[in-house]
């Protein structure tokens, strides 16, 4: 019988072909097992990245299907790794010949167009600097125009060269220094440098009101409590990176110094507070159209937060279409990977949470998280237990809480949790992206164009919204359940009127150590305050802000005590975001739900502490607390 003959022709030898396999190709290492390792050749591929989760059912098999892409008429082979540009017929008849006229009137003419838009920014800052030098601030349109020169030299010059004068220095200056310095006493040298600038610009400062060393020193003393409570709960102790420690405590109050003291801090802050308040405005016009002027004057909950919060979501999800904030974001991360000897993963969502929020930045290293190591999934959640989003942040500055308080602390607890998660939870394994830092890109999620952006964050922003509207009052009505069988038991025992058993003040008294620890002046607001970091940790932090602009019990508070209060209370600490974050990161990386279950607790303590740290700094520095009120 001839077995050179098939019936099938698919076995004919004449027609198989063979190619190389993407696991063998050189944007992959191995370590021995045919195991891809991730490199920064993903952001530029992000189509052919294999999903990590072999768990994960809602995903097809990379060696199972190839990906078309339409727009640039590509088919790209997912296991060749290559992709196959074709140009049909089709294509020729309807290419604009408009928009290839207007492209090559660009790049011929470009460089006198940017010197064009360049004059005209330079007169603008010019004659802003002439006309109103005295009455209005010059530090923001100069800032601006700075930025704005910077990026048409950049432009047309390489970034490298820029940077070499800078960089120059360094080497003359920081490098020269450290070199000097033994190894084995760079640390130490670090150390007291760093508790040098603490005690310094802490106490230098004159008295004002109850801004006084006393209470600065009983702030200096919780900041001490809490270090030395991280470091005695560490897991491992001997592992911790001190230099990430060191170096995170220094930044986190360099920043605090920076909005809390100078005048340029103050005024740079103040101006993204500015923008953030006139979203708001923005938003009331929309409130306006669908209702009346009168009803979206009303100061309710419902005709002034919630359409803020919307629309703001619809900004952030246009400037994400753009690219700006992957920029942003990659820049922040930059920092903070060679600042703080991190991996890239964290220096990401580190650097992301405060603005896209605890959800949205672990959606940036998406492809990463399956193989995290156990230290970055502890630092992951605890940068989104640590501060706050850019979406809630709008209502909160509507509520009435100082603006500059929050968007510092936001900033702050960037540093704060990689230094505090790394002495609870120090890295004790190889990551994946140490020395790089990568964010992929998202096509499943790509907007088609700018209105197609602008929709998706409007209904993302309605979804955020509802979630919020619906959570609190959830939780408002189950607290008041709850308070109501306490209140019943207590009375019993005579406690009623002033001191009704509630949650309120049982939680007053479990933190009461705490709120003196970060310095609250002694007296009754011990106990408000108090109250409002339980109500914070128990409910969440949107319960905490409106008791504290709202309730009459919380009005005669002092300037330092409401100050600290606002601080304290500014992070996603509290157990419903406890479950939020482990569906998040469970639904990304099905495979890593018991590890993320395991950190999970350890984590919202941590970044609970990271927050405290961030109100303790703020109590150290403070001095003209009136206004940050």
């Amino acid at each position: 019988m001839d077995h050179s003959h098939h019936h099938d022709p698919a076995l004919e030898k004449a027609h198989q072909h063979t190619h190389g396999h993407l696991h063998h190709s050189p944007r992959a290492s191995h370590d021995g097992r045919d195991v891809p390792v991730y490199t920064t050749g993903n952001t530029a591929e992000p189509s052919i990245i294999p999903d990590p989760s072999p768990q994960d059912d809602d995903h097809v098999h990379a060696h199972e299907k190839a990906h078309e892409k339409k727009e640039d008429y590509t088919i790209t082979d997912i296991e060749k790794g290559d992709a196959t540009k074709i140009t049909p017929t089709t294509s020729l008849e309807h290419s604009p010949e408009s928009s290839s006229k207007a492209k090559t009137f660009y790049r011929r003419f470009r460089i006198y167009i940017h010197l064009t838009l360049w004059g005209l920014g330079t007169a603008w800052w010019a004659a802003s600097l002439g006309l109103h030098y005295d009455d209005k601030n010059w530090v923001i349109p100069f800032l601006l125009w700075l930025a704005f020169t910077i990026r048409m030299v950049t432009l047309h010059v390489s970034a490298g060269h820029v940077m070499r004068p800078l960089r120059w220095g360094w080497k003359q200056t920081g490098v020269r220094v450290n070199a000097a310095i033994p190894e084995k006493y760079r640390l130490p040298a670090g150390a007291a440098v760093t508790v040098a600038v603490i005690l310094v610009g802490s106490f230098v400062s004159e008295e004002n009101a109850d801004n006084t060393r006393a209470n600065r020193a009983v702030s200096l003393f919780g900041l001490v409590v809490l270090i030395f409570g991280l470091w005695a709960t560490s897991r491992n102790r001997k592992a911790i990176n001190w230099h990430t420690v060191i170096s995170g405590m220094l930044i986190q109050y360099i920043v605090a110094l920076f909005v809390l003291r100078t005048s340029v801090g103050y005024d740079i802050f103040n101006f993204i507070s500015t923008l953030a308040r006139s979203l708001l405005g923005f938003a009331k016009d929309g409130v306006a159209f669908l209702t009346s002027e009168d009803i979206a004057n009303y100061p309710y909950f419902f005709f002034t937060v919630l359409p803020a919060i919307i629309f703001f979501v619809s900004i952030v999800q246009l400037l994400y279409y753009w690219g700006f904030i992957q920029w942003f974001v990659g820049k922040f991360a930059v920092f903070f990977f060679w600042a703080m000897r991190i991996s890239g993963a964290e220096a990401v969502v580190a650097a992301a949470t405060p603005f896209i929020g605890q959800g949205e930045s672990a959606m940036l290293i998406k492809p990463f998280v399956a193989h995290l190591t156990m230290a970055e999934l502890h630092q992951v959640m605890c940068c989104g237990f640590a501060t706050i989003a850019g979406s809630v942040l709008i209502a909160y500055i509507n509520m009435g809480i100082n603006p500059q308080a929050l968007i510092s602390s936001c900033v702050m607890s960037i540093p704060a949790s990689l230094a505090v998660s790394k002495m609870r939870y120090p890295e004790e394994e190889e990551s994946l992206t140490t020395g790089k830092v990568v964010v992929p890109d998202d096509d499943e999620h790509k907007a088609a164009n700018m209105l197609h952006a602008f929709a998706n964050g409007a209904w993302l922003g309605l979804k955020i919204a509802g979630m919020i509207l619906t959570t609190l009052l959830c939780i408002i009505a189950l607290v008041a359940l709850i308070n109501g069988l306490l209140t019943w038991f207590g009375r019993y025992l005579n406690l009623d009127g002033e001191y009704d058993l509630t949650i309120e003040l049982i939680l007053g008294y479990v933190f009461y150590p705490v709120a003196f620890l970060l310095g609250v002046p002694r007296g009754p607001d011990l106990l408000k305050v108090g109250r409002l970091i339980g109500i914070k940790v128990v409910t969440n932090e949107f319960v905490a802000y409106t008791a504290l602009k709202t309730d009459p019990l919380y009005a005669n508070m002092s300037p330092r005590s409401m100050l600290i209060a606002t601080y304290s209370l500014c992070g996603f600490g509290n157990i419903g975001s406890l479950g939020t974050q482990i569906g998040v990161l469970s639904q990304i990386a099905p495979g890593r739900s018991g590890d993320v279950s395991r950190v999970a607790f350890s984590a919202l303590v941590t970044g609970v502490l990271s927050t405290l740290s961030s109100a303790s700094i703020a109590g150290l520095v403070i001095q003209d607390q009136v206004n940050f009120v």
